[in-house]
């Protein structure tokens, strides 16, 4: 039992997974939506999958993140999330696209919110790496009990 759950640990601790896995939310979804547009049950808005596009590429950053905690070598895992990222990001905005027959700068602010996205994972990235240098730094050192002086301080 214990072999599974490691395994799949480290199924979910994969960038490559992870990037599978958002692609196939916003496929999921975009079609989703189409399929109900079709059947008449829902009014499509032109920008929706870019909006679909967007939303995942934010949880992908999120998540990646802070799931960059379990890797081991850190290096590595931040050069495959962040060529996993710049492909789901090419996918996603090519699915948009044949989708809602807007090119990126037709779907308004999309374009501004997809450089948000990605500059906030790049901060999420950097925080994740500071708070793990921190919690590194902190077990390393050496607590002592606080010396204690002798005397009245008033």
């Amino acid at each position: 039992m214990k072999e599974t759950v490691n395994s799949s640990w480290a199924n979910i601790a994969n960038p490559i997974f992870q990037a599978l896995l958002t692609f196939g939310g916003v496929v999921l979804v975009n079609l989703s939506a189409v399929t109900l547009e079709w059947m008449g049950a829902w009014v499509l808005e032109e920008r929706f999958s870019y909006l679909t596009a967007a939303s995942f590429l934010l949880c992908f950053a999120m998540f990646n993140s802070v799931l960059s905690l379990l890797a081991t070598n850190t290096l590595q895992y931040w050069g495959k999330s962040i060529y996993c990222f710049l492909g789901l990001v090419l996918s996603s905005v090519t699915l948009a696209r044949a989708l809602s027959g807007l090119r990126l700068s037709e779907a308004g602010s999309y374009w501004w919110i997809l450089i948000v996205v990605t500059f906030g994972y790049l901060v999420f990235l950097a925080l994740v790496n500071t708070i793990r240098s921190i919690v590194t730094f902190a077990q390393k050192e050496e607590w002592n009990q606080p010396r204690f002086r002798k005397g009245n301080r008033k």
